[in-house]
């Protein structure tokens, strides 16, 4: 995960209103003038002073996110934040694009899931044995734009601590970190035990299913 703000900035940003299955946003779409994907803020409700907000920063995933592929949580992850959101009555889910297989791309990450399935390798040693990085996300255009809606702290929807260092390198204050945790089944639980044990994410359920 890459660091520090350097004042960088969105350099476009459209508004309009977004009507879902789970209710009334305000859709957010902006172009951020680091990395210079289009990404995508999606608000719910009144944020009041923009403190203690609930959010969730969501990387893409497209195979889990758009075609329910259920070897990740990360399809899972984004639903259950739109309903946390929901049920708060005030939050932000922030879609960072670019961000497909922890930023290796999607032609990389599909190669990744060979090695994992021909091999065994996990999440973490399929990227290295293609010679690719483990994690070049950069979480800076969340902050950017968490900034641009006036908030100023979070309440931090993910089982990573990473991530909330991440923001907190990048001048947004996370205030608690929510669990997000979702179920264990035989497709994802090498994945989550990767997660757990490789990328140092706080899995507690994952004690419960394996020996």
């Amino acid at each position: 995960m890459q660091g520090q703000d350097t004042g960088a900035r969105l350099v476009d940003v459209a508004e309009s209103e977004l009507v879902t299955r789970r209710g009334r946003f305000r859709a957010v779409a902006f172009r951020d003038e680091v990395d210079g994907h289009e990404h995508l803020a999606l608000v719910h409700g009144d944020l009041g002073p923009g403190t203690d907000v609930l959010v969730r920063v969501h990387s893409e995933c497209l195979t889990g996110d758009v075609f329910g592929a259920v070897r990740c949580e990360c399809g899972a992850q984004l639903a259950s934040s739109l309903d946390a959101v929901v049920t708060e009555g005030a939050g932000v889910l922030v879609y960072l694009r670019g961000h497909e297989g922890r930023g290796i791309g999607l032609v990389a990450k599909v190669r990744t899931h060979v090695l994992q399935d021909d091999q065994g390798l996990d999440t973490v040693d399929s990227a290295t044995a293609l010679g690719l990085p483990v994690d070049v996300r950069d979480f800076g255009p969340a902050a950017r734009v968490l900034r641009h809606l006036g908030v100023s702290s979070v309440r931090l929807l993910t089982n990573s601590a990473a991530k909330v260092d991440a923001l907190t390198a990048h001048g947004v204050a996370v205030t608690a970190r929510v669990p997000l945790l979702e179920p264990v089944d035989e497709h994802n639980v090498r994945y989550l035990t990767a997660k757990r044990d490789r990328l140092g994410h706080d899995l507690p359920h994952l004690d419960r299913v394996l020996p």
